[in-house]
């Protein structure tokens, strides 16, 4: 058993799921409305060897910060490139990588939005790979993987079982989390 189980399961968090068998996809982690959901989502995949990456701003990727992000599996991408969008970006990096399972915070911020961005679903389409829901439940004390959506043809259908899947999870701050209101 790895250190990273060891702390979740001594703080009382069950680990839920595995990783599906593919290399590349966009992995959703909801609810996030704490920092703690870094640290908790970072022990879950550390315990369960999931190769992990997040986008961050270029800005960030200073020394020596760089070298702890990039060990961190962070990768610098420039938001203000007026040549190519952050979709475009984003799916040049997949084409680029063997392995690269991408983790977004779909709703874009750690406060309530009542409309998630749709980027994950953009770059997920563009890069033809699956999107793998992840998640952290505060009052059930369960982190971990819930389903792989395949067919993301329809933003329509993806994001209204993007919400069924999300809809009874409870953040640790339950007042800023709901899923996306366009789509329920």
């Amino acid at each position: 058993m790895k250190l990273s189980e060891i702390v979740l399961k001594t703080f009382g968090w069950k680990l839920i799921g595995d990783f599906p068998n593919i290399n590349k996809s966009v992995v959703t982690l909801a609810p996030h409305t704490s920092n703690w959901d870094f640290v908790v989502g970072k022990l879950y995949l550390n315990a369960r060897n999931i190769n992990n990456n997040t986008l961050m701003k270029k800005e960030m990727f200073f020394f020596p910060l760089n070298i702890i992000l990039t060990g961190l599996g962070a990768i610098p991408v420039d938001r203000k490139n007026k040549k190519i969008s952050m979709v475009a970006q984003t799916a040049l990096i997949f084409k680029k990588k063997e392995e690269f399972n991408l983790f977004i915070a779909p709703e874009g911020s750690r406060y309530l939005s009542n409309q998630w961005k749709k980027g994950f679903y953009y770059i997920a389409q563009e890069a033809n790979v699956p999107i793998v829901t992840s998640f952290i439940d505060y009052k059930k004390k369960e982190v971990g993987i819930k389903e792989t959506i395949n067919d993301t043809s329809d933003i329509e259908s993806t994001m209204t079982e993007i919400n069924n899947i999300y809809k009874d999870i409870q953040a640790k701050f339950p007042a800023k989390f709901t899923v996306d209101k366009g789509f329920s």
